[in-house]
């Protein structure tokens, strides 16, 4: 039997036995639970994996982690899943505050040389939201997941067992302060309430423009919103140096067609995401336009109705917001070639 682990150290590897044996959890399942004698989660842990460029391509909603958001899916790549078990717990930690450890796969049982310890620790995690995503399985078929999105915290460089529950509370509570997310940015923004437009007779063709989009790296996104701008009457369009840096991604001017608004300054920026944009990002892109530009944020995902708000807010410039769905509507619709 191993040596019990005590304290996890961010960015060290691990066996699933340490895992197991220290936070006294199942050792199998993406999701594993310790629960108390009176059936409330002591502590959760998520097991996942990131895809490289291959099989992102192959399945284009694998796990992601996306700056310090990670992206979770649900069990199961066939049929629909339902909001249950042990998924069902996880949101529980906005009243409970008990800690969320996250571990990631760095390597197959097949790779000897990295021996049983292939599990690195990326720190402790906080619930942000979670919410119910039409997708192609792996038959093509569309078919309804569910989504969970974490913020994993660097800055707890090693986690005491014997403590986790008081620093994953001190912790939730620092973050919460700092963020102010309330309700509203916790909620996604549904078609079937009409925000988003729902062409269903067309959805599983349009679900697949979407998952393409998905797998493009970033930097191609830009370049394709480049070509729908320029393809949809937009001049001057240009993609501007990639930087990451939440700035402004494409620049367009409105085209002759356009007359009342010809000349206007569009400004976009992209979000090759698949996990939620929320109202920070629609506060900061107003933030970086230039003096009487309109902006627009494009993403591969979808707006909380936070960022919905904030971009309709009296009194602001509006911010137009497209989401996946509507993106590779339009994609589709103009027949662009994506490869």
């Amino acid at each position: 039997m191993p040596e019990k682990i005590t304290t996890f150290a961010l960015g060290e590897l691990y066996s699933s036995a340490d895992i197991q044996l220290a936070l006294q959890v199942g050792n199998a399942g993406g999701v594993r639970l310790n629960l108390g004698a009176d059936g409330l989660v002591n502590r959760i842990v998520i097991m996942t994996s990131v895809p490289g460029a291959r099989k992102l391509g192959e399945n284009p909603y694998h796990d992601r982690m996306e700056g310090d958001i990670l992206v979770y899916t649900g069990a199961g790549r066939e049929g629909n899943q339902t909001l249950a078990g042990v998924n069902k717990r996880i949101p529980h930690q906005l009243e409970s505050n008990f800690p969320i450890y996250g571990f990631l796969l760095v390597g197959s049982r097949r790779d000897r040389n990295l021996g049983p310890k292939r599990w690195r620790f990326l720190g402790l995690l906080e619930y942000l939201r979670h919410y119910p995503e039409t997708q192609l399985d792996v038959r093509q078929q569309l078919r309804q997941v569910w989504l969970f999105e974490f913020r994993m915290h660097s800055a707890v460089p090693a986690v005491d067992v014997s403590g986790d529950r008081l620093l994953s509370a001190q912790m939730l509570a620092a973050s919460r302060e700092i963020e102010r997310a309330g309700v509203d940015d916790r909620e996604v923004v549904s078609a079937k309430e009409g925000v988003i437009p729902n062409l269903a007779e067309n959805a599983t063709e349009i679900e697949a423009v979407r998952a393409h989009l998905l797998a493009m790296p970033p930097q191609r996104f830009e370049h394709l919103i480049k070509q729908v701008l320029m393809q949809t009457g937009f001049e001057n369009v240009s993609v501007t140096k990639y930087s990451q840096d939440g700035g402004i991604d494409v620049n367009a001017s409105a085209g002759k067609g356009m007359w009342p608004i010809r000349d206007l300054l569009i400004q976009v920026q992209a979000k090759r995401w698949l996990h939620t944009v929320g109202r920070k990002e629609v506060a900061e892109l107003r933030g970086s336009l230039q003096p009487f530009a309109r902006g627009a944020v494009v993403t591969t995902s979808h707006f909380s109705r936070a960022a919905l708000n904030e971009a309709q807010e009296p009194g602001k410039n509006p911010i137009v917001l497209v989401d996946g769905f509507s993106f590779a509507t339009l994609v589709r619709s103009i027949k662009l070639n994506m490869d």
